[in-house]
């Protein structure tokens, strides 16, 4: 999907069509920083019938366009420089089924090139010019990145979410029927995730799906873990890699492991709890 933005540069606003393959900018506006805008044409007009400008579309043309006709660029390219040659955008676009300079009609009408060539442009209009807009559009995509980001984990958060609206639910009709921790023959067998699974809820991983077949096909035990046990749960992560790296064994682990979630587990449920109290208060 593309989406137009506008920055300024230089006191001049350009509008920059951000895609989901290529970026453009517009060279129209551009061309404003150094003639108004009537003249935009023209500057762009006399930008393109340099030979070396047309040797860098060119060039561009081929390394990312395979429809690139090279026996019309190359009839542009022997007359540049003649007094007598001139070349549009249109005609560019029209004779070598170029893709890098494009024309768009209506609100945000104007001559746009690949961001590539609209710096080479840039440069045509000035050095200071170029590195400004440069500057400038790295700050915006920055901004959209970041933007990504966030409406990617709003997303991931919402469908992991999405499992936990009947969590209660499921914790008090679907947990195994099993007592590991006073049971410790599994221990000697248990893989790691299993010493934090059992110290934290009660049970193995395989236990549960044992369980739940049918949750088990698309999810896990943690896809049905409340914000505070998730909280616990990585801070187990960490004491349990510090205790491997100073060598005690499953047993000691699980053992300091089972005591840190029922200690943390509590704190937090009273805190949700005092929370809870507070909020009916201000409700009253």
């Amino acid at each position: 999907m593309k989406k137009n933005n506008v920055i300024t540069v230089q006191n001049i606003p350009i509008t920059v069509t951000l895609g989901d393959a290529s970026d453009y900018i517009c060279i129209t506006d551009m061309a404003a920083a150094k003639s108004d805008s009537a003249r935009a044409a023209d500057v762009i007009k006399n930008w393109l019938r340099n030979r070396n400008t047309l040797e860098f579309l060119g060039t561009w043309e081929k390394i990312y366009n395979p429809e690139f006709k090279v026996v019309e660029f190359d009839h542009f390219k022997n007359e540049a420089g003649l007094h007598t040659f001139v070349l549009s955008v249109s005609e560019w676009i029209e004779k070598t089924n170029a893709i890098g300079i494009i024309v768009k009609r209506g609100k945000y009408g104007g001559t746009y090139a690949h961001k590539d060539i609209a710096f080479e442009f840039a440069s045509a209009i000035s050095p200071i010019f170029k590195l400004y807009l440069i500057k400038e559009f790295q700050r915006l995509k920055e901004e959209e990145n970041n933007l990504q980001k966030i409406e990617w984990d709003a997303k991931r958060f919402l469908s992991k979410n999405n499992y936990l609206i009947q969590t209660d639910a499921v914790k008090n009709y679907l947990i195994p029927e099993c007592n590991y921790k006073k049971d410790r023959h599994w221990l000697k067998y248990a893989e790691e995730a299993d010493l934090l699974n059992v110290a934290l809820f009660g049970f193995t991983a395989k236990a549960w799906r044992d369980a739940n077949p049918e949750l088990a096909k698309k999810t896990n035990i943690r896809d049905y873990a409340s914000i505070s046990e998730l909280t616990v749960l990585s801070n187990m992560e960490t004491h349990n890699a510090q205790m491997i790296r100073e060598g005690k064994s499953k047993e000691e682990r699980f053992e300091i492991l089972r005591e840190i979630a029922d200690y943390q587990m509590g704190v937090l449920t009273e805190a949700e709890r005092i929370e809870s109290t507070r909020n009916e208060i201000r409700s009253e």
